[in-house]
């Protein structure tokens, strides 16, 4: 039983297709902890734009494994967004990456990838 994600709106999507839900792991592994460097590169290097796409393209997978930092994930994005120079997200941050870093792990062992 995964901890640190969960398959409910996967399996939804799916339909019964377990082919589909291995394939959409696999589509996280390869998608989400490369969007997570860039958040990692990003926030210390003030790079607002880059920083604003790569957490705005990782929402709505993090949503649906339900990682539980969408709403922290969101802080991240517009701190970006709006270029808030006085905001510090360090804390934010860090609680996306530890959470995709755990769900990175639990998926690629649950799925074998």
């Amino acid at each position: 039983m995964s901890k640190h994600y969960k398959l409910d709106r996967v399996r939804e999507l799916a339909d019964g297709d377990e082919d589909f839900v291995s394939a959409i792991a696999a589509a996280f592994i390869e998608e989400v902890p490369e969007d997570a460097e860039r958040l990692k590169v990003g926030v210390p290097g003030r790079d607002f734009k880059d920083v604003y796409q790569a957490a705005h393209k990782m929402k709505p997978t993090i949503d649906m494994f339900e990682l539980g930092v969408l709403d922290t994930l969101i802080e991240v994005q517009d701190w970006g967004k709006f270029e808030q120079n006085d905001k510090d997200v360090t804390i934010q941050l860090q609680t996306v990456l530890t959470a995709v870093e755990n769900a990175t792990n639990e998926i690629k062992a649950d799925f074998g990838l």
